[in-house]
């Protein structure tokens, strides 16, 4: 089997990004290997009732890298998740306190709602219209 595909992230601190991850989204860590006494290997995946890459989280080391943290697509929504489970998931989001940009909406193409992560990088929820109830593992 092929692994999955990984999005780097440039993140301030590899804790705090871990712990966003895994407490506000519900993604499980899959790695965190040392590299250096600087660097890690660290990986999350979504949840398994959400599609979307592995997120491998990349600490900023240099000047450049500290200034794209948050504005890695200039403000324009960079990551986008899909689910069958949006109004749940959602409300999850939502009690867990992740700042909400775009409250859902129902589009063409599915429900959508907007929210970023803790350094600003904004995300889709998507449900698509397409998408079936059975085709992803239950909620726990």
């Amino acid at each position: 089997m092929l692994p999955r595909a990984h999005t780097t992230l440039v993140v301030a601190d590899y804790d705090e990004a871990i712990a966003f991850f895994t407490e506000k989204l519900l993604f499980q860590l899959a790695e965190d290997t040392p590299q250096t006494s600087e660097k890690r290997w660290v990986v999350v995946t979504p949840p398994p009732q959400v599609v979307g890459a592995n997120m491998l989280l990349a600490k900023a080391a240099t000047p450049s890298q500290k200034q794209a943290i948050g504005q890695q697509t200039g403000g324009r929504v960079a990551f986008f998740l899909y689910t069958s489970i949006f109004s749940t998931y959602y409300a999850h989001l939502v009690q867990a306190g992740v700042h909400i940009a775009r409250t859902p909406v129902q589009q063409p193409y599915g429900q959508v709602a907007v929210f970023s992560d803790l350094y600003g990088n904004l995300w889709d929820l998507i449900e698509p219209a397409t998408l079936s109830e059975s085709s992803l593992p239950p909620f726990p």
